[in-house]
């Protein structure tokens, strides 16, 4: 006997050994190549990305899954019962596996062994977080082995909680939910904490087969899955008898989730900032990342530019003509079937729609409508397309675009511009991008024309010649001679002879009327007066071009730009000549709520104070770079307050507020732009074809982008009070003669207040000076602006067109001795 139980001993030891043997060789078979579980520490699920406006509303999202990352700290006890007893009862006490539930599923699927049925596993939290995180979802005892040596090496790792954070973030719920968060939102309209006892159970019951219990497919299942979780709740102790009764007794229904309100017609806007975001941290962080986005957008201001730039664009392309109909019906009386499967062209506005001609009256036409609705489209409404009766536009059986109007069941003949544009609103003292649209819909096309086309300025830049004239010594009375041109080129190279505008030249002409009236030729001789260099440098330093031409047509705008570009330098002319940056994000902040990102980088210990209690306001130090001498950069803000008043903007002058700004058209009117400001909002609008040709022989900024520049400011200042431009130290504003610049006589007619550095004005004496510090009374004896005293050192000879040597077509010499820049005629 004793020999037998030697024998069994030795074979039971031997057994055991051998066991543990292939245990060990089976872990470390499958257990030397498996992921780094380790990652699991840092890990963070991917986030949502939001883009939010000025104020606070949302633009858009971006992200691969839509998930709301919550931590275990915060999710309520109840939810965390309902997943606990429908997955895991035991596993606050396990390491890993648990055992008990492992040998019951054996059982089972001994049982269903050779059946269809799927194989039961027993899988703990800790397994399903191996799985879904390190692991694929392949049904195979390999993938079992592995996820069980990796759970409990997890286990060894980290705390329960922290994995049990992991796998209520990282489930997929069903309904595109990401995490137990977006689940409750998604399935009830709820966060949370706001979940009753049967609606924790139903996402509880989720995981093991979201479509198999889908609420309204599958809504049997279910039901009878989630009341399994209420009464495991129940036997666990999570939830009282009471508690298990009232929640059984709860239908199962689901909410739709509250629509989130987004700010309409940011599309371009978005994109920018998409794009930015993206060479800033890459693709991973904007799409996984979680970054909270608080952009520069106003959302009124955008709704108004929107609007303004549709409604310009609208406008030119009527002015250019009917191009027909959107196609023909072979069959009219299948116009219902065949309404209710063509598509709108691209770009369509939501305010239009598609209609089918049914009757051509003599005053009207009846259209239908895909819904079997129908209206009519008055011939008021078509006259645009300059036709003589309803009947030269339109047969019956035609399919057109129409657009709603104030009157029910009457609309407007429609049809969506070839043309393009641009329209940007900033901030002229933080740079603060207000709004932007890139073009008539980012539907037909995302290419923003506002900071991805470059465009030539033409006459836009021209402030900039001014201003660099200006501050080489020049003053707003030198005259400069408006006259013919011709520039030789070089060898083989046609003359250049550059133009007016009119075709006309009006002879020795005050700096100020040449920029009002935007005149080529004394813009010409002022360039050149000044130097390439200088006007170059002054280009580039305001942001307009990075290498600027260094050739007379270049200031005339022959260079190129974007719309963002000229739009902040004029911004910086808004802003007393310092230089400010353009920005569409004000600031980032990651997923845990540290800023990453701010544009205003200033230091403002101050501004950390939260409640105010009488303390004054918190002085921010400006440490931006004076790029320009400040009262240079008035004389050009207020000449070009003279283009509103006089010159090529006029027809701004109705607003009744401070306003400047300059119409830009380039040769064969290829582009048009008109840029303007207040002391506190600058606008930049574009018009042209992408594929550059011209817009019409009569088209200019003046007749395409000012309008939409008018319609945007019409209503964005509506009701606000509009200061006048600050006028800085060291100027003094003069009364003159508008035409010729002299110091203004009793009876002249056409007077303005001229701005003058100090030391460089008409002789006059007066008693009556303003400075940029105070009103004073006070006698002032000038110096004569001594610019240039040579006429010929302005041009070479064989730079400018001469005539015969006759005194009678010279002009006659200044009686006030001020120079006359521009030479011969």
């Amino acid at each position: 006997m004793s020999r037998v139980l030697v024998v069994v001993f030795s074979l039971l030891l031997l057994s055991i050994i051998a066991g543990i043997a292939v245990v060990g060789s089976v872990l470390w078979h499958f257990g030397r190549d498996l992921p780094d579980y380790r990652q699991l520490a840092d890990y963070q699920p991917p986030i949502t990305t939001r883009l939010y406006a000025g104020d606070g509303r949302l633009i858009t999202e971006y992200a691969v899954e839509k998930r709301v990352f919550v931590p275990v700290s915060a999710v309520p006890r109840r939810v965390v019962d309902a997943f606990l007893s429908a997955e895991d009862k035991n596993f606050y006490q396990h390491y890993g596996l648990d055992l008990t539930g492992l040998a019951r599923a054996v059982i089972v699927n001994a049982r269903n062994f050779g059946s269809d049925k799927r194989p039961v596993g027993a899988s703990t939290i800790t397994q399903q977080v191996a799985k879904n995180f390190l692991l694929t979802n392949e049904v195979s005892i390999e993938r079992k082995i592995k996820e069980a040596i990796l759970a409990l090496r997890i286990e060894q790792a980290f705390s329960k909680d922290h994995i049990l954070e992991l796998y209520l973030n990282e489930i997929y719920l069903g309904y595109g939910s990401y995490g137990v968060a977006a689940a409750a939102l998604n399935y009830f309209n709820k966060t949370l904490d706001q979940l009753t006892v049967a609606e924790a159970a139903y996402l509880a019951a989720v995981p093991k087969a979201p479509n198999n219990y889908h609420p309204v497919r599958k809504h049997a299942a279910a039901l009878e899955r989630r009341n399994w979780v209420i009464m495991r709740m129940l036997e666990d102790g999570n939830v009282s008898p009471e508690e298990a009764t009232a929640a059984l007794a709860d239908p199962l229904e689901t909410k739709d989730r509250d629509e989130t309100e987004y700010v309409q017609g940011a599309d371009f806007f978005a994109e920018e900032v998409r794009r930015q975001i993206v060479a800033r941290y890459g693709e991973n962080s904007l799409y996984k990342g979680g970054l909270a986005v608080r952009t520069t957008l106003d959302p009124i201001y955008q709704h108004l530019a929107e609007k303004a730039l549709h409604n310009g664009l609208i406008a030119y392309d009527r002015r250019h003509g009917w191009r027909g109909v959107l196609a023909e019906l072979a069959d009219p009386g299948a116009w219902k079937q065949v309404l209710g499967t063509f598509r709108p062209p691209l770009g369509t506005p939501e305010h239009w729609g598609l209609a089918a001609v049914l009757k051509v009256e003599r005053e009207r036409v009846v259209v239908g409508f895909a819904d079997g609705s129908t209206g009519t489209v008055s011939f008021q409404s078509m006259k645009w397309t300059r036709a003589q009766s309803p009947g030269a536009i339109v047969k019956v059986g035609d399919i057109i675009l129409v657009g709603e109007t104030n009157r029910a069941h009457e609309y407007s003949l429609e049809q969506i511009p070839k043309v393009e544009g641009a329209l940007v609103a900033m901030d002229p003292h933080t740079g603060r991008v207000l709004a932007m649209v890139g073009g008539f819909s980012s539907e037909r096309s995302e290419f923003n024309r506002a900071t991805q086309a470059l465009r030539q300025p033409g006459s836009a830049l021209k402030p900039f010649i001014y201003l660099a004239a200006l501050e080489s010594g020049f003053s707003p009375s030198t005259l400069i001679m408006d006259a013919p041109f011709v520039y030789d080129q070089g060898p083989g190279l046609p003359l250049w002879k550059p133009k007016n505008y009119s075709g006309q030249y009006y002879g020795p002409t005050t700096l100020r009327v040449g920029l009002e009236k935007s005149r080529n030729l004394m813009t010409i001789r002022l360039a050149q007066a000044t130097g390439m260099d200088k006007v170059a440098h002054t280009a580039e330093i305001f942001g307009i071009d990075r290498k600027f031409p260094r050739n007379l047509a270049s200031s005339l705008g022959a260079g190129e730009t974007t719309v963002l570009r000229l739009t902040t330098a004029y911004a910086m002319l808004a802003n007393g000549g310092k230089r400010i940056t353009p920005t569409l994000i004000d600031r980032i902040q990651d997923r845990s709520g540290t800023t990453v990102y701010r544009h205003d980088t200033r230091p403002c210990p101050d501004c950390r104070d939260v409640f105010w209690t009488g303390q004054p306001m918190p002085e921010i130090p400006d440490y931006r770079e004076q790029i320009a001498d400040p009262r240079s950069v008035y004389q050009i803000v207020h000449i070009l307050e003279g283009a509103v008043q006089y010159g090529t903007a006029r027809r701004l002058a109705p607003l009744g507020v401070p306003m400047a700004g300059k119409t830009g058209t380039t040769n064969d009117s290829n582009d048009t732009w008109f840029v303007g400001f207040t002391p506190d909002l600058v606008v930049g609008a574009f018009v042209g074809f992408d594929e550059p040709k011209s817009l019409g022989q009569r088209e200019t900024g003046a007749s395409t982008a000012l309008p939409i520049f008018h319609d945007f400011m019409k209503e964005a200042l509506k009701g606000k009070p509009v200061r006048p431009f600050a006028v800085p130290r060291g100027i003094q504003l003069v009364r003159v003669d508008h035409r010729s610049g002299r110091l203004a006589m009793p009876g002249d007619s056409d007077v303005v207040q001229e701005a003058f550095k100090v030391g460089n004005s008409p002789g006059f004496t007066t008693g009556a000076v303003v400075d940029g510090s105070a009103a004073m009374a006070e006698s002032v004896e000038s110096q004569d602006d001594a610019v240039i005293t040579d006429e010929d050192a302005l041009l070479g000879p064989a730079d400018v067109y001469r005539e015969p040597a006759d005194s009678a077509k010279r002009p006659p010499p200044r009686q006030d001795g001020q120079p006359r820049a521009g030479g011969l005629y």
